[in-house]
């Protein structure tokens, strides 16, 4: 069954897509500054920076890429996000105060205008920014998947184009995405989240109680999965089908590496009172908590309806969510979830091209000192250049949505945690410490990668390169600082890291 067979699916995510586009147009006219396009003019309320910084850690990794994720691998897949009870706080209590301060003091749009901030160095800057903009592409590429393949479930289009259905897929979703991004820039993106952010709230836990209902409970569910040939009972063990290294390094990853995303760490500069932060934990907390319920139910419900005879094994495991919405939910409730997770995805989408087109024309010609003239029109250029390069990864890398968005992930996390969490807390870290360590957290992920791509094993079987990655780069900053001279710290640099 596609959506064609459903039509009111098609108009659900219709209208909300249009919805999203006129969020744009309304954003475009109300984007005059490169402050506007890069961080929505620092004029953010709690709920929307809250609801913001949920939709872009989540959107088309978590509604996507998780049950997709769940089913190749069982619930070791959910070490992933059980750190997420702790993250919002984390964030908040390392880094948040910290950033929008620094914002209040100096001119920041970007995390790499950060690093320039407290480390005085262009070099540290400049490989921030190329690390900003390698896990923007990545981790844009997975949205641009996720589209593809939402787009793919929706409208049958394999049974219509054969192996390049992916390809026409991610290709429009890029073309609307660009359209949306250049238009509104990050006020289109942060309002569009206050929609879709509290769709996917509240479907989430919908979904999660239908799908639930729909396996015949929890207990059916785990007695059809043990009892099948396909899954196994290994399939519900606490490490599912991973090895312990593995869900380790998921924890590890996604627990600590949440201190180097930049897409949710930007949402910090836009809060317009910084009083508001201490809300934060709260808000992100409850909303992601409640999204997570759809990784669990379908990762769940999904393989037990195949172990029942229900539903046919599943040619791509990333189908897991958009075919059990067209062939068990009812109409309307699946119309609401494919909207809401276009419309997750665009948002999100949104977002990454925002940060890394800040990394491209303003972060990397500061750190070779130069400025571009007219930095909002080659933002807007920039766009274009970042979408496209995603958008061919994600036909080209073959991975599925959470692999690839676990790489760009632990991407950021590995180049960025370890600079800005240690080094916003503690005066010691210098400069050449910073460099380092970003060197290694980059080169080591990008290299351990490509290396794994062409058979060449370096890792213990289970092993995750990000997991190494970040670990590298932390002990590279320690060692780095200590063995190093201190370096002076402007004084409103200092004064905010000691407030």
């Amino acid at each position: 069954m596609t959506g064609l067979d459903r039509p009111l699916i098609i108009g659900a995510a219709s209208v909300y897509l249009l919805l999203v586009l006129a969020v744009g147009l309304w954003s475009a006219r109300r984007t005059r500054t490169a402050k506007d396009f890069w961080i929505a003019g620092q004029n953010i309320g709690l709920w929307t920076t809250g609801l913001a910084t949920t939709s872009a850690a989540f959107s088309g990794f978590v509604f996507l890429g998780g049950p997709g994720l769940t089913y190749q691998l069982g619930t070791g897949s959910l070490f992933i996000v059980v750190a997420g009870g702790f993250t919002a706080s984390l964030m908040c209590w390392v880094l948040a105060k910290r950033l929008r301060l620094l914002a209040a003091v100096r001119e920041i749009y970007t995390i790499p205008d950060v690093i320039l901030c407290r480390y005085r160095s262009r070099a540290a800057s400049g490989i921030a920014a190329v690390a900003v903009i390698v896990g923007t592409v990545a981790y844009l590429g997975a949205q641009f998947l996720a589209l593809g393949r939402l787009v793919e479930a929706v409208f049958g289009m394999r049974e219509l184009f054969g192996p390049q259905s992916l390809t026409i897929a991610v290709t429009a979703g890029v073309v609307v995405v660009v359209l949306y991004a250049c238009l509104g820039g990050m006020i289109a993106g942060v309002y569009t989240d206050l929609l879709q952010g509290s769709l996917m709230t509240l479907v989430a836990s919908v979904v999660f109680v239908h799908a639930i209902v729909e396996g015949g409970g929890l207990e059916r569910i785990a007695t059809s999965i043990a009892a099948s040939e396909a899954f196994g009972s290994s399939f519900l063990e606490p490490l599912g089908r991973v090895p312990i290294w593995t869900a380790v390094g998921f924890y590890f990853v996604f627990g600590i590496g949440i201190l180097g995303q930049p897409h949710m760490l930007h949402k910090f500069f836009m809060i317009k009172d910084p009083r508001d932060l201490k809300w934060i934990p709260l808000v992100v907390g409850f909303t992601q908590t409640l999204c997570v319920l759809i990784w669990l139910g379908l990762g769940l419900v999904v393989p037990a309806l195949v172990a029942q005879g229900r539903l046919a094994p599943l040619m791509q495991p990333d189908d897991a969510a958009p075919i059990y919405l067209l062939e068990f939910a009812p109409t309307l409730l699946a119309g609401l979830v494919f909207a809401g997770i276009l419309a997750a995805i665009m948002s999100t989408a949104d977002s990454f091209v925002n940060i890394g087109a800040a990394a491209l024309v303003r972060d990397l010609p500061k750190a070779l000192g130069r400025e571009l003239k007219r930095e909002l029109f080659w933002g807007r250029v920039a766009v274009v250049g970042i979408a496209a390069g995603a958008g061919a990864l994600a036909v080209l890398s073959g991975d599925l949505i959470a692999i690839l968005g676990t790489f760009a992930f632990g991407t950021f996390g590995a180049a960025l945690a370890p600079a800005l969490a240690i080094g916003l807390n503690w005066h010691r870290v210098t400069a050449k410490a910073a460099v380092a360590s970003m060197l290694t957290g980059i080169t080591l992920n990008l290299g351990l990668e490509l290396f794994a791509r062409t058979g060449v094993v370096l890792l213990k079987p289970g092993v995750l390169a990000t997991a190494v990655s970040l670990a590298a780069s932390f002990a590279v900053l320690f060692l780095v600082s200590w063995l190093s001279e201190p370096d002076k710290i402007d004084e409103d640099v200092a004064f905010v890291m000691d407030h």
